[in-house]
């Protein structure tokens, strides 16, 4: 069996940034790996001056070109990137900004207007993350006034065999849908639609949760041999475990039934990541193992479309945060994940795992 290689294309305080957090990564048409995340300018607080930053990689993430800047929001907050390929080769990315210097309790606590709190943009590249477009507002389409935090996935966001493409995404809400000034639950989950190309965009399903039970989070996708888009995301509730999955049958539009506990992943409550490979058929979600730290950066596999899953890649007992998947080439599955030895925000590491191991 092929060995496994790392390189690390992000490491804090490197590059005019004090962290990188939040990562993301896509393969274009070309071949060509994009790793997204956020630069964190004077810290490691998830507010502040925060750009969305961009490596380039052409030989399957063994080594990167330099550091870009895929979006910028003057000194306050540009974050959360979900890219997507769609099928002409465009990169779409779907991202968050905050007003000023909104901060994440201000916004949760509706201490700002829904105008300056967080709000969704979306940009593109035609020539594989080398430039990009001018950035577009699309908030008026994709959140509800209601909606106090607002989230997109983290990690890539789905384009499917429709052409359609999937952007998971959550949101929260006044406690009892009154806004009393306290702060709300992360409860309640989205998705963000578009049928064409990411020039219009809808609302998809919206799943609620005032009781407590599953407080939809950060949710990633992808889609399953029979067409199903299969939803996976963090939970902190009175629910068991940390995780919990839906599925839908339209496309994203509804969901069979509401989010519900998947307590055979294991894990602390993080940001975890899905991916659905063809020839084999194997899904896969990537996550820390360890079930009170993040750490034990782990791929797991089910073969029956995500009811039961075992382990089938353990990188290390090291402390690890979020992950993202992503197809390299028919031999590969790349991961790219927040790891360090003392602590899991001191890098962003790509690793290169062979299918062979995790089938």
């Amino acid at each position: 069996m092929a060995s496994t290689e790392t390189s690390v294309p992000f490491r804090a305080g490197q590059e005019g940034y004090a962290s990188f957090r939040i990562p993301a990564v896509v393969a274009t048409g070309g071949g060509t790996l994009l790793a997204f995340c956020e630069g964190r300018v004077g810290s490691r607080d998830d507010f502040g001056n925060i750009d969305i930053v961009l490596k380039r990689s052409t030989d399957g993430g063994l080594t990167w070109g330099p550091l870009q800047v895929a979006a910028k929001n003057g000194d306050a907050l540009s974050g959360n990137p979900a890219p997507v390929v769609l099928d002409t080769g465009r990169v779409l990315l779907v991202h968050l900004r905050n007003a000023a210097l909104a901060t994440e309790d201000a916004i949760r606590r509706g201490k700002v207007s829904a105008a300056d709190g967080r709000r969704v943009w979306v940009q593109h590249s035609d020539d594989e993350g080398l430039t990009w477009s001018s950035p577009k507002e699309i908030t008026k389409q994709t959140k509800k006034d209601t909606w106090r935090w607002y989230a997109t996935t983290p990690g890539h966001a789905v384009r499917l065999s429709t052409g359609r493409v999937v952007v998971p995404a959550n949101h929260s809400l006044p406690p009892a849908g009154k806004d009393t000034g306290t702060e709300g639950k992360y409860n309640g989950g989205h998705c963000l639609l578009s049928d064409d190309g990411g020039e219009t965009w809808r609302i998809g399903y919206v799943d609620d949760n005032t009781d407590n039970y599953i407080n939809v989070n950060e949710t990633t996708a992808t889609e399953l041999p029979d067409g199903r888009v299969y939803f996976n995301t963090r939970t902190d509730s009175t629910a068991p475990g940390t995780r919990a999955d839906a599925y839908s049958r339209d496309g994203g539009q509804s969901l069979v039934k509401p989010f519900r506990p998947q307590a055979g992943l294991t894990g602390p409550v993080v940001e975890g990541s899905v991916l659905q490979l063809r020839d084999p058929d194997v899904l896969l979600y990537s996550g820390p193992a360890d079930p009170g730290f993040r750490a034990l950066m782990t791929i797991r596999a089910s073969t029956d479309d995500g009811v039961t899953w075992r382990p089938a890649h353990t990188v290390d007992g090291l402390p690890a945060g979020y992950s993202d998947l992503v197809r390299v080439d028919d031999d590969t599955v790349g991961l790219l994940y927040e790891t360090g030895d003392f602590g899991a925000y001191e890098t962003i590491v790509f690793r290169r795992v062979p299918v062979t191991g995790l089938t």
